[in-house]
């Protein structure tokens, strides 16, 4: 289902940027970096948008790519040293024997 309405949602914002653009279609004076020269609207509106949907989506690609490259790490590491997260499951439990020792003992006290 949450693919579902991320779909959607991506549909009508397109459609409404498509209709906005389409609204727009006015040659305008546009400067760029090395000089300036005239493009219709609908160019300049959907030029931008796309460039910023590619913006986006690289940022989101390296953060997948960096989270799925840790996830490996990890699992490699887990499978790797069985018996450090046994050690360290002992420990944890027998810190929680005595924090449950402690607390019955002090509702014996009271």
């Amino acid at each position: 289902m949450k693919g579902q309405s991320y779909l959607i949602l991506a549909f009508i914002f397109a459609l409404v940027i498509a209709i906005f653009a389409v609204i727009n279609v006015d040659p305008v004076q546009v400067n760029y970096l090395f000089g300036s020269g005239e493009a219709p609207l609908i160019l300049v509106i959907l030029i931008s948008v796309l460039l910023g949907g590619l913006a986006t989506a690289s940022v989101g690609a390296l953060r997948y790519y960096k989270l799925k490259r840790e996830n490996s790490r990890l699992k490699s590491e887990a499978s790797a040293s069985p018996a450090s997260v046994t050690d360290e499951n002992k420990t944890v439990s027998g810190e929680n024997d005595k924090t449950n020792e402690e607390e019955s003992s002090s509702s014996k006290v009271t």
